[in-house]
């Protein structure tokens, strides 16, 4: 494949950046709403809608100059409100709220590999079309196991966190509420200083949905 411009790269990389963010909080608010939590849907956030969903600088800038500049792509929307005390059995549900964010993005890393799979299958017949599915294809299994896995990171405020605090004694979600304030410091100078690598993982699943959907 061909070395795409800036340009290029940011077209190829939005779509599937926007959809991973906005179908990750859209499962947050779905997942509530089945536990019993109609804020999210009384507030409009189960919309498809990008633009209910998109933080400027964590959905728009940051990818962008992360993508640019290359690295580690993460990025992050408007949280979904879920309403604690509303859900049936609010410790046990808000650990399967917390999952369903990470849970989507796997789900939509395959779905990728499809769009993946079939530009290459256009390649020699439609290249103008199966070049472009497929650099997308590849980018959207790229930016959704990346998300994915960054997410199970059980830093707060990521949704890892949420899901220990679901499965421990309660003195671990008071320990995780403590350090909230400075979690995105804590993630960021991990991840910069090479100490949290989680490239290895991520390569890891990107490897085995490849090799699963075009063996």
């Amino acid at each position: 494949m061909q070395e795409l411009n800036m340009i290029q790269l940011l077209v190829v990389l939005a779509p599937p950046l926007l959809l991973a963010i906005t179908l990750h909080e859209v499962a947050h608010g779905w997942v509530a709403l089945r536990c019993g939590d109609t804020t999210a849907k009384d507030l409009g956030r189960l919309s498809l809608n990008p633009l209910r969903h998109i933080d400027p600088i964590g959905t728009v800038l940051v990818p962008a100059l992360l993508a640019v500049f290359g690295g580690f792509i993460f990025g992050w929307a408007k949280p979904v409100p879920v309403n604690y005390h509303r859900l049936r059995q609010p410790k046990r549900d808000m650990a399967l709220v917390a999952l369903a964010g990470p849970g989507s993005n796997l789900i939509m890393a395959l779905g990728w590999g499809l769009v993946a799979v079939t530009g290459h299958s256009l390649g020699d017949t439609l290249p103008w079309l199966g070049e472009p599915l497929l650099l997308m294809g590849v980018a959207g299994i790229d930016v959704n196991v990346m998300l994915g896995v960054l997410n199970l990171v059980p830093i707060p405020p990521l949704d890892g966190s949420r899901v220990l605090v679901g499965i421990l004694p309660d003195r671990y979600g008071l320990a995780m509420a403590r350090m909230e304030p400075y979690g995105l410091i804590i993630l960021v100078l991990l991840l910069t200083s090479g100490v949290l690598n989680l490239m290895p993982i991520v390569n890891e699943i990107r490897h085995f949905i490849l090799t699963l959907l075009f063996f």
